[in-house]
C-alpha cells in the first residue's frame, strides 16, 4: 500500500476514535463526542450539548454552546430547522423592568472561547412548530456561520421546563454534553 494512502487511513481511524467513545455513567444516556473539525477557512468549531424543552404551544426554543477552538473569531449568522416555520437567533434584554425577547442578527464567538445559548439569554427561537417537541425526541438543526459554512446537529428534546441538556441537570457533572462537528 502506498505510504500516503496508509497514513491517510491511519489518520482517519485515529480521528474517528473519539467519536466512537461513549459516556456510560450510570443513569445517563449515551452521548457521542468527537474532535473539532477544520473548515475551509481554518476555523475549529464545535457545537456542544444541543437541546430543547418539550413544547406546550406553537413555539419552542433550542440551546447549545458554540466552542471556537480556532485562532480567529467566528460569527453565527443564522439557523434553520424543519420542525418550525421560522427559526432565528434571539436574546433576552431588559426593557425597564420587563424582560423582552429580541432577534439577533448574529452571535460572535471570539477565538479560543465558547458562547452558550441558554434559557434567559441567547437562544434559537423556533416559531410556528410543525410538530410538537416531545421529551425523548430529537430533530435536526442547521447552524449557519458567516465564513465557515453550515453545521447540522441533532437537538435532543428534554422535559418541559428543563434547565439543561439532561432534562434538569441535577447532577451538574458535565455528563449531558455531546459534541457535534462541522458538516458541509
Amino acid at each position: 500500500m502506498n505510504k500516503s494512502i496508509a497514513l491517510a487511513v491511519a489518520t482517519a481511524l485515529l480521528a474517528s476514535a473519539p467519536a466512537l467513545a461513549a459516556d456510560h455513567a450510570p443513569g445517563h444516556k449515551m452521548n457521542m463526542t468527537s474532535p473539532p473539525t477544520d473548515t475551509m477557512h481554518g476555523e475549529k468549531i464545535m457545537i456542544e450539548s444541543p437541546w430543547a424543552r418539550a413544547s406546550v404551544g406553537q413555539n419552542g426554543a433550542a440551546y447549545f454552546t458554540v466552542a471556537n477552538r480556532g485562532k480567529t473569531d467566528v460569527k453565527v449568522v443564522g439557523v434553520t430547522a424543519d420542525v418550525a416555520r421560522h427559526a432565528g437567533l434571539h436574546t433576552h434584554k431588559m426593557d425597564g423592568e420587563i424582560m423582552r425577547m429580541r432577534p439577533l442578527e448574529n452571535i460572535v464567538v471570539p477565538a479560543g472561547t465558547s458562547v452558550s445559548l441558554k434559557p434567559g439569554g441567547h437562544h434559537v427561537m423556533l416559531m410556528g412548530l410543525t410538530r410538537k417537541l416531545k421529551e425523548g425526541d430529537a430533530f435536526p438543526l442547521t447552524v449557519v456561520f458567516e465564513k465557515a459554512g453550515k453545521m447540522q446537529v441533532s437537538v435532543k428534546v428534554g422535559k418541559i421546563g428543563a434547565a439543561g441538556p439532561m432534562g434538569d441537570m441535577k447532577h451538574g457533572d458535565g455528563h449531558g454534553h455531546s459534541h457535534q462537528n462541522m458538516k458541509h
